[in-house]
């Protein structure tokens, strides 16, 4: 299937690449809506303001493991990433990387012309929006001198967890993230102090039951209490004070320092394309998976509907319901029906099993 319509520009010089579909977001749900739309015989172009594919899966928890995925029993994120680029290369879907869609204008039946960030514009007949929690920035340490730190010294999030490996490591937070990590690397880095504001946490009660575990056993440090200060040498950060729930004061050596305080996720430019939103995600149909705005689609952790459950699973479902109704937006009068890859010819030459 291919953008015919002559009411969208070809793609000449000067004019925007004409495209059947415009994903938003290269997370696990956006990947897959890329296959489930190849399978249809629908182009795609991909863009994500992050440098790579992933998302905030990739972002936030690369070298974790998930244990709800169909089929896989136990597969890392970045793993699972790897795995969906593998089965969309079939598709020749085309990736934008570091930008982000600024700018979206309805050309009626025609469809829609997207601008973003690096001034690169499509024109389609649908969009959809796969952003995950949209564009997101995590909660800082909020103490002086930390943002000179930050990336070096000072981290929100954990990319390599080798890195950590041998090291003094002072922990923030008393989320999932944050526990997740303490636990982790406990036993790995040379020595980890897990410092949290108040004696409740937001985390899986079984993993705060393993911290104090680690703890009981003079495996690790738990402190209650909050960041004073760094300490600095030579410009290099070697410890943290920390100031107790009773008001005294301790310092810690650190080689480095990794905090877990959440994100302030925003849905960006997305909020001002007059779609209909729900304590700032973007309501869909069951049915379609189509937003307020006809011909725009959001599938994943940015949507929202009755008994929506947040799970990778959730989107790719969504993505499979999404592409059948973009497939009969783009061909009204040709009834799509469903075949499956086991027995198709035609869904198995698209996916280049057979000649």
């Amino acid at each position: 299937m291919t953008n015919s319509d002559p009411g969208l520009p070809t793609g000449a010089p000067g004019e925007p690449i004409a495209t059947d579909v415009v994903i938003v977001g290269a997370g696990p749900a956006g990947l897959f809506q890329v296959f489930e739309l190849g399978l249809l015989g629908i182009k795609s172009h991909v863009v994500d303001t992050l440098g790579h594919p992933g998302g905030q899966c990739a972002e936030l928890y690369p070298d974790k493991p998930i244990y709800d995925i169909p089929g896989l029993p136990v597969c890392g994120a970045q793993e699972l990433v790897d795995r969906l680029l593998e089965q969309i290369k079939p598709f020749g879907a085309e990736f934008h990387y570091g930008q982000e869609v600024v700018g979206l204008e309805q050309k009626g039946e025609a469809g829609f012309v997207l601008e973003t960030s690096a001034g690169t514009r499509f024109a389609t007949r649908a969009v959809v929006i796969a952003a995950g929690l949209g564009s997101f920035q995590p909660r800082r340490l909020g103490i002086e001198g930390a943002d000179a730190f930050e990336g070096r010294q000072v981290h929100y999030r954990v990319r390599h967890a080798g890195d950590f490996h041998g090291k003094r490591l002072v922990i923030f937070g008393g989320g999932d993230s944050a526990l997740d990590w303490v636990v982790d690397l406990t036993g790995k880095a040379r020595s980890i102090v897990h410092v949290h504001r108040r004696p409740e946490f937001r985390a899986a009660p079984a993993s705060v039951a393993r911290m104090r575990e680690l703890v009981a056993q003079d495996r690790m440090t738990y402190v209650q209490g909050i960041a004073a200060g760094l300490r600095t040498l030579d410009g290099r950060l070697t410890g943290v004070t920390v100031k107790r729930a009773d008001g005294s004061m301790e310092e810690f050596e650190a080689d480095h320092v990794l905090a877990f305080f959440g994100l302030h996720p925003k849905l960006g430019p997305v909020a001002n394309w007059g779609i209909e939103l729900e304590k700032k995600a973007l309501r869909v149909d069951t049915a379609k998976f189509q937003t307020s705005v006809p011909g725009i689609y959001a599938i994943g952790d940015i949507n929202t509907y009755p008994g929506k459950k947040k799970l990778i699973l959730s989107g790719f479902h969504e993505a499979a319901l999404a592409a059948f109704a973009i497939a009969e937006r783009l061909n009204p009068a040709k009834k799509v029906h469903l075949q499956y890859t086991t027995t198709s010819p035609i869904m198995q030459r698209r996916l280049g099993v057979t000649d």
